[in-house]
């Protein structure tokens, strides 16, 4: 059996929301007030999980500041950050947090369903690329040269564009302009690597992208870009199953055949 240390961070925060749906029996209770109470054990864990910590009942962004040693600017940043990414429409993890509740299934099930969707490399592990190639920019210094060796690489590079925003996602946009006011030191680099990108892809920065700047200006460690996005879009999941319980709807498509047919009978 591996141990808790190493499993990675999804996986760390789903064992823990299996242990706590065995035990919690309120959470059967899928009235809105009940959801709420259960979102709210589920978020305070989830943020013990990232910081290896005891649950507390204070502000995440303010449990997540102290965990990474920032001031009160590095604070207000995280909290924009979670409020930028609790929801962004019927993304393929959202969905699958909806088509879960439809079922009845607990709030336990539903966000362990779609962490299991964000582990993904087409959803969570794009912010996960993002920060990895802004590392490696803080490192280098270059963020032209980085960003063209991946290329030539053939590498694609992380965090840009959004088919939902052809003319640029805001919510990239409002994170970097807030990152790179509340840490002036890491402007530079952010503004570099946001114009190396602009020369060599067509693309302007998505919301991953500038997650993992904002991980990246705070000094925060590798992961921190990931954990974020898993606190904020949980507020979300939640959202949503409180509206898909309400609905009392389950969620079936149908699924229609367009393969080849027998001629003749």
């Amino acid at each position: 059996m591996r141990s808790g240390q190493s499993l990675g961070l999804i996986e760390r925060c789903q064992v823990r929301l299996a242990e706590l749906a065995a035990a919690d029996l309120a959470a059967l209770d899928l009235t809105p007030a009940g959801i709420v109470r259960t979102g709210r054990t589920i978020l305070y864990e989830l943020v013990a999980c990232i910081g290896n910590t005891a649950p507390a009942p204070r502000p995440v962004h303010e449990q997540l500041a102290a965990l990474w040693r920032l001031d009160n600017r590095g604070a207000d940043l995280i909290r924009r950050a979670l409020v930028l990414l609790a929801d962004h429409e019927l993304n393929a993890s959202t969905f699958v947090a909806r088509c879960v509740a439809s079922t009845g299934a607990t709030p336990y099930a539903v966000v362990s369903a779609a962490l299991s969707a964000l582990s993904g490399r087409r959803h969570g592990g794009a912010s996960a690329r993002a920060e990895a190639l802004l590392h490696e920019i803080a490192e280098r210094g270059d963020a032209l040269a980085v960003m063209a060796a991946r290329l030539a690489r053939n590498e694609m590079l992380p965090g840009l564009g959004q088919p939902l925003y052809p003319e640029g996602d805001p919510r990239g946009a409002a994170l970097l302009a807030a990152a790179t006011a509340a840490a002036p030191a890491a402007r530079r680099l952010i503004e570099d690597a946001v114009a190396a990108a602009r020369q060599l892809v067509p693309q302007p920065p998505n919301v991953d992208f500038a997650l993992a700047a904002t991980a990246t200006a705070l000094g925060l460690p590798l992961g921190a870009a990931l954990a974020i996005f898993i606190v904020g879009r949980t507020v979300g999941w939640i959202a949503h199953a409180i509206e898909q319980y309400q609905s009392d709807v389950l969620i079936r498509p149908r699924a229609r055949y367009t393969g080849p047919r027998p001629i003749g009978g």
